[in-house]
């Protein structure tokens, strides 16, 4: 019976791979329709009629005033970051992507890591504030897995300290932190809507804000510091979005309480299908809040289940069940920051390392079906039964992940 895992020579349960992120595309015709009434407009780009009406239902949907819409989230924080006139040294999780550390340093700022809470995941605003100082000028925290960060604490950190505050918020579209749509915590929020979002645009990115003097510096700097007319009014670069991104962007918007209701039901089963395997823990959202689950994680506790993440993420994709590790090994662990320490990680940060060593994201999406999820949820529990026959085999075999 061992060999019913492929890792141990068994067939792989799936013949095509199951991906993370694999681009969700609701109604296509309609994002085709939207295309070709822009090239008989002969409107493709620099604020057409679509991109506007994006940034009117992102702002709608982030319950702000302001919205410019962008060519990709890192290039809108960079505009933030030089708009904001952010400077010296900028506190960020290390417990991110690589962009949110490395669009800081593109700007010549300095990213400084703090720790995460490792029930959440997110920023620890009390570790944040041991690592401020007199050079510090803002604090970028991020919206982990669309699971909103603490912004109330914090707001009170930033205040103490006089600081500018900010959000990465890739993940985040769509959730809400105590009832509060995710677009309008701090001076600003930045989000993306790259394809393997659940909510895309192909590529592109969005800031959000109330803050009316800022979104108007943003969108002068995304347009080589031109005002409406021909006039350059600042410094500036070409970081608008297209109209073929705007068709796909408004289309996406449009499903996106149909994106929710499948990844949350995606998680529900996950979660079923997952209770009492040993080791094994989903992680879930504050109760206070709802999330838009683009994320299903888990973690991997090695002395319970009997087997290490790693061979875990093996096992799976040995399945055709290709999963990812984010976010390890940390930002701080991570080429330029990890050759400097002492500038870029003045404190050890154990809990980002811990739980980069223990989680999973597994695959959600319109393009994964409830019964795909079954099969996962069944593929790790015979995985941790199995599991001192696995880490060898599994190690041994080329994953294919990442």
């Amino acid at each position: 019976m061992a060999a019913d895992l492929a890792v141990l020579g068994g067939d792989p349960a799936f013949r095509q791979p199951l991906h993370v992120g694999r681009p969700n595309i609701p109604e296509p015709g309609k994002v085709l329709r939207r295309i070709e009434a822009a090239m008989d407009r002969r409107w493709l780009t620099h604020f057409g009629p679509l991109s506007r009406q994006f940034e009117e239902k992102i702002a709608e949907a982030a319950g702000v005033r302001y919205c410019v819409a962008m060519c990709n989230a890192s290039i809108g924080l960079q505009i933030l970051a030089r708009a904001a006139g952010l400077r010296g040294e900028v506190v960020v999780p290390s417990f991110t992507f690589i962009a949110s550390a490395h669009t800081l340093l593109w700007e010549g700022i300095t990213p400084v890591f703090c720790d995460i809470d490792e029930s959440t995941g997110n920023i620890d605003p009390d570790h944040a504030r041991h690592v401020i100082t007199d050079r510090t000028t803002g604090i970028l925290a991020v919206h982990l897995w669309g699971h909103p960060a603490p912004t109330e604490r914090l707001d009170d950190l930033a205040a103490e300290h006089g600081l500018a505050l900010f959000y990465d918020s890739a993940h985040a579209i769509g959730s809400k932190h105590h009832g509060r749509p995710v677009g309008g915590f701090g001076g600003a929020e930045v989000l993306s809507f790259h394809a393997t979002k659940f909510i895309n645009s192909f590529e592109g990115g969005a800031l959000v804000t109330d803050d009316e003097g800022l979104a108007e510096q943003v969108r002068l700097m995304h347009n080589y510091g031109r005002g409406t007319g021909a006039e350059v009014r600042s410094v500036g670069t070409n970081a608008k979005m297209t109209e073929v991104a705007a068709a796909m962007g408004l289309t996406s918007l449009e499903n996106m309480p149909y994106l929710i209701s499948v990844n949350s039901g995606h998680y529900r089963t996950y979660r079923a299908g997952l209770a009492g395997v040993p080791g094994i823990s989903l992680r879930a959202p504050d109760p206070a809040d709802e999330v838009n689950h683009q994320y299903i994680v888990i973690e991997v506790d090695q002395e319970a289940a009997g087997i290490d993440r790693d061979s875990v993420v093996a096992a799976l994709a040995a399945e055709n069940v290709l999963t990812r590790t984010h976010f390890h090994p940390g930002c701080h662990r991570t080429e330029p920051y990890v050759r400097d320490p002492a500038r870029h990680a003045p404190l050890p940060l154990p809990r980002s390392e811990a739980l980069g060593d223990r989680v999973i994201s597994l695959p959600t999406g319109m393009e994964v079906t409830t019964a795909d999820v079954t099969t996962v949820c069944r593929l790790i529990g015979r995985i941790v039964e199995l599991a001192p026959k696995i880490p060898r085999a599994a190690l041994s075999r080329p994953t294919g992940v990442i």
